[in-house]
Order: structure tokens, then sequence, then C-alpha cells
């Protein structure tokens, strides 16, 4: 006796079962395979849980890698300025300042430049000492880095010689910690001089390629950073160029003119929309080594459904039998079995994608990262290639089973 009813239906469209038991009979199979199905079932809900977890995570891994850069600027160049390594420092003559007027003149393309002069020191406001960086500059920083205020006015070219300073926005707020409100005509002593307070900045945020924050620093000008440094020396050049389509071109004149000004001295510049590009394909060639990472456990899953429909064709040689003795086609028999493994690999697929977001978010709250940021190619992939993998190894048994004869299925059942 066989284990099922088999009974071919006749639609009212031409010769074979309905839609409603196509649907309905895979599901039956395979309700009473019992343990087994469930366990084929597991290992592709795992292979598309794997695929559609590592995607979601590696696609907020590179938004939280660019959120940590975006603050670069797309059009800054950063010229960094070094002793070469074979050359000696006391050789090579300090230099305090640079005219940035003529370097907009030499290359048009440069709307605006500012060089930095970066040392330490404790600064004092209202009998409280703050371990800080002092950070030297000129009027044009405000428009290269973006800077805004808080309060207050920044640095301008009259400021030239004079005792003013500039807050950044952490500095502020570690005196604000300490229960020391800082504001503008306040007095902070740098060293042995008093420098007064004509601004407070706004959290800029990091940029990585900046020798020190802007939050974490206190602003003064360019020359007079001598009242602080017996020598000071010049150690980036800033500048931005708004026109995209020439920054590569600005690069090497920028450097030329550096070290046209600075003889000796090693000048490297650096362009974060290049890095930033950079950083973005590697990001993108982590997140498909990722998604080839979850494939493996789904090339695993499939194997285990390969299993099942081969035991499950073995089982169910006489019901095949029997059904090719009532006017069951070969390809009846073959669709039979493939939609038992594509219902399988279907179940499994819906049920990996849902428990992988889940994975996903739990994994970018608990990291601390930023929001949640669905990747679009996850749920796609995953389950299109979850439902492929049982298709393709549901194949070869359901194709084994159509090649059965009546008398071959009868006999050997």
């Amino acid at each position: 006796m066989p284990r099922r009813a088999a009974i071919t239906l006749t639609s009212s469209h031409g010769y074979g079962p309905s839609w409603l038991h196509l649907v309905r009979e895979p599901v039956e199979n395979l309700r009473q395979l019992g343990r087994r199905a469930v366990l084929a079932l597991l290992g592709i809900a795992v292979g598309c849980m794997a695929v559609v977890a590592l995607l979601n995570i590696g696609h907020n891994a590179e938004r939280e890698a660019m959120n940590v850069f975006k603050g670069m600027g797309s059009d800054l160049l950063v010229a960094n300025v070094q002793i070469p390594g074979s050359g000696r420092s006391e050789a090579l003559p300090n230099v305090a300042t640079l005219d940035t007027a003529a370097l907009r003149q030499a290359i048009p393309d440069i709307t605006a430049a500012a060089p930095l002069i970066l040392t330490s020191s404790d600064a004092r406001l209202k009998g409280h000492a703050l371990s800080t960086t002092i950070l030297g500059s000129n009027a044009d920083l405000p428009g290269v880095l973006d800077l805004q205020l808080a309060q207050g006015r920044f640095l301008s070219q009259f400021d030239t010689h004079s005792t003013h300073a500039v807050l950044g926005a952490n500095v502020a707020a570690a005196w604000e910690n300490a229960g020391i409100h800082a504001q503008p005509g306040d007095r902070i002593q740098i060293g042995g001089y008093l420098f007064q307070v004509i601004g407070i900045l706004q959290p800029a945020g990091q940029n990585p390629l900046l020798p020190a924050p802007p939050d974490d620093a206190i602003l003064l000008p360019l020359e007079g950073m001598r009242r602080i440094i017996p020598s000071p020396q010049i150690t980036s050049v800033l500048a931005r160029n708004p026109n995209g389509a020439t920054l590569v071109q600005t690069s090497p004149a920028l450097q030329q003119w550096v070290e046209g000004r600075m003889p000796g001295y090693e000048v490297n510049v650096q362009i974060p929309r290049l890095l930033l590009e950079g950083m973005a394909k590697q990001s993108r060639l982590f997140s498909w080594l990722l998604a080839g990472l979850g494939s493996i456990a789904l090339l695993v899953g499939g194997i285990g459904v390969m299993n099942v429909m081969v035991m499950n064709v073995a089982e169910r040689r006489r019901e095949i039998g029997v059904r090719m003795a009532l006017g069951a086609r070969p390809r009846d028999i073959a669709r039979l079995f493939l939609l038992e493994a594509v219902v399988l690999a279907a179940t499994g697929a819906l049920a990996g994608a849902a428990v992988g977001l889940i994975m996903a978010w739990a994994f970018v709250h608990y990291s601390g990262w930023s929001d949640f940021s669905f990747s679009a190619a996850a749920l796609p992939l995953g389950i299109g290639s979850a439902i492929a993998t049982g298709l393709f190894f549901g194949l070869s048994p359901a194709m084994a089973a159509a090649r059965l004869t009546p008398v071959q299925a009868l006999r050997d059942a």
C-alpha cells in the first residue's frame, strides 16, 4: 500500500492537478517527513540567516566607517610638512608664516588656505588649569574647515598681533564640567601671557587627517604662537578647492608651492575625497566577503535538502509507480518532488531572513553604532540564493524519480 493517496486530478484548464493541489500536496508530504524535513529546513535557514545578517552588518560597518571620516571634507587638501628622514632639524630654518594670499593667486582653484602650528600647553581659567592643545592659524581656518561659532566671533586678519583666543567646544566643555563657565571676555593664561577669549566654537567633529581637532584646541593667531613657542614651525597647510574636477591636479601644484616656500622640508599632500572613495570600495569588498562566508553555510544547507530529497524518493518508489500507473507523466513526478524542495527552501529562507535581520539589528545596536540601516541587497540576495540552492539540489532527485518506470518503481519498492 502506498503511503499517500495517488490521485491525479483533471482541472478545467487541461490535464494534470489543479494549482491548489500543486501547492497543498508538497506541504503535506513534507509535514509527514517530520524531523528530517525540519533539519533540512534549519540548514537552509541558517545559510540564509548568515547571508542576510552578514550583508547587513557589513553595510552598517561601511556606514559607520564613512561617518567617522565624513568630517574630512570632499574638497579639502591637507599638506603635511615633515623633516626628511635623512635631514637634521637644526640645519633647517623654522618657517612660522606663509603668504596664503600669494598661494590663492598662484593656484586660482584654491579659495582658502590656512597654515597650522601645533603645540601643547597648560591653560588656566579662573584658577583652574587644563592641559590642552594650542593651535595657531589664520582667519581663513573657519572657511577651510567649515567651523561654526557658538558664541562670540572668530579670529580675523586684524587680530594678527593681538592676544585673542577662540576656545574649541570640548575645551569649553571641560571647564564647564569643572564648574567654570567660559564665555567671551574671559582671560585665560597660557604660558606667561594672558589671552582674551573672543569666541567659542560649536562641535566640529573628528577629522583623522588633521594633526589636532579644533574641538580639543585653543585657537590663536599664527603670529601669536611666538609667545608660546620660542621657534614655531608650520606643520600643516590646509586648502579648500571647491572645483572637484581639478582637485587631483591641484594636489601637485600645492605641494610644489609649499616646498618652494619651505625648502628642505618634505611635503605630502593628502586628498580626503580619494581616501573616502578607496574606503568605500574596501568596505563593499568586505561586505561581499562576508556574504561569501554566509553562502558556504547556505551550500551546506542545500546539501541537506538534497540528502532529504534523495531519501524521500527512495522511500516513495511504490507511490511513484502507482502514480505513473494511474497516468502521471514523468514531468508530473519531477514537478512534485521539485516543488517539495522549493517549498522546503522557501520556508527556511523566510525564517532565516527574519532571524538574520534581528541578529544584524542586535549586533549594530549593542556595538554602539549609529542607527541601523537596512541593506537593500540583503533580503533579495539571501532569500533568492536560498531558494535557488533548494531548487538546484532538489533537481537531481526529482529527475531521478521522473526517470523511473512503473514496473521498475513497483518491483524495487
